[in-house]
């Protein structure tokens, strides 16, 4: 597949050259926003919203956050549209979980393709209506997460040879959300939360054949997760070692996001800015999360730490993962102003 030679987007000459001009932002976290909606089982179905989902399932639909895509589209863009305004240069669609394979627990898998393309078109009209008030262009990252399988470890302690998911498997999952994100307008595809690389693989794969399809090349973010002390991916990669399995696809950046705050994060952006040949991306947790599940870590706090990853030269793109809000991203975006972008290595 000569991906290479199909000419890119215009969305990626214009990110590339802010890139070397500052620190890009990029937005905040999603779910926490939702949670604070206190939204119930009716609400995710759009009873009484006038937006019910065409798509029908019996099962319990409380929890799955992309569905509000279709049943509460206002406030999703609201969402946006406030981390926009914190100053996101770059904000992501609600569709972490939007592939067959995800939405399989919750019987909804016809939906998948108008959750990704009416949740591009979210992204979309909030950014738009941002840009009218102050006239900054911004772009929609296509949010794409890993699934919950795994396809290079064993679901099942007793059969170390199972999976639970294929290659191909993931392939067409992929494939489907990536479709409908390009057709709702996203700017950039973002696989990230990478727990198993082989899975990335899949998505990158299923990406080149979408961009083969248009005929054009959209920009590429790539962003794994350390899953604990041990500075590797859960199927037991480091820093380094992604970098290295990803590289082919010759993304816009490469970096880390969740799992850890960003004092926790840092010798691993470290580590994967030493070695990246392209722009480094890091939105880590605000903090690690309390005995209750929730983050205390405040908006300067987490900005005094990620401003540290500017002032080093580590960074490009910058933004907050789970815990963080929009004025985690403001003053994120405030704090690394005065630091200039990291250096690409070639």
């Amino acid at each position: 597949m000569q991906i290479f030679t199909l000419p890119a987007s215009p969305a990626l000459a214009r990110l590339e050259q802010a890139a070397r001009e500052r620190i890009l932002i990029l937005d905040g976290a999603m779910g926490t926003q939702i949670q604070q909606l206190g939204l119930g089982e009716e609400d995710y179905r759009g009873q009484g919203s006038g937006h019910v989902c065409r798509h029908h399932s019996d099962h319990p639909q409380k929890g799955n956050n992309d569905l509000l895509i279709l049943t509460q589209p206002q406030a999703i863009e609201d969402i946006h549209f406030n981390y926009a305004m914190a100053g996101a240069d770059i904000v992501e669609t609600n569709t972490f979980s939007a592939t067959t394979i995800a939405q399989a627990d919750y019987g909804l898998e016809a939906a998948v393709h108008d959750l990704n393309a009416e949740g591009a078109r979210i992204v979309r009209r909030a950014l738009d209506r941002a840009t009218a008030i102050d006239g900054r262009p911004r772009y929609v990252a296509g949010a794409v997460g890993p699934t919950n399988r795994t396809a290079s470890l064993s679901p099942d302690v007793n059969n170390p040879g199972y999976r639970a998911v294929s290659f191909e498997d993931l392939r067409r999952a992929y494939g489907q959300q990536v479709r409908g994100l390009i057709e709702g307008g996203a700017d950039i595809i973002l696989i990230e939360t990478i727990f198993d690389t082989l899975n990335a693989k899949a998505a990158i794969f299923a990406c080149f054949e979408a961009f083969a399809e248009r005929g054009q090349r959209l920009p590429v973010m790539i962003s794994g997760t350390i899953t604990d002390a041990s500075g590797r991916t859960l199927s037991g990669q480091t820093p380094t070692a992604f970098w290295h399995s990803v590289r082919h696809c010759r993304p816009f950046t490469v970096g880390l996001n969740c799992a850890l705050g960003a004092s926790a994060m840092r010798p691993h952006i470290a580590e994967l800015s030493a070695v990246a040949e392209t722009f480094t991306c890091a939105y880590p947790n605000a903090g690690l999360p309390n005995a209750f599940g929730q983050y205390d870590e405040g908006p300067e706090d987490t900005a005094r730490q990620v401003e540290d990853f500017a002032r080093d030269g580590l960074v490009n793109v910058v933004g907050g993962c789970c815990g963080t809000t929009p004025d985690h991203i403001r003053a994120i975006a405030e704090s690394v102003t005065r630091h200039k972008p990291r250096e690409v290595r070639k």
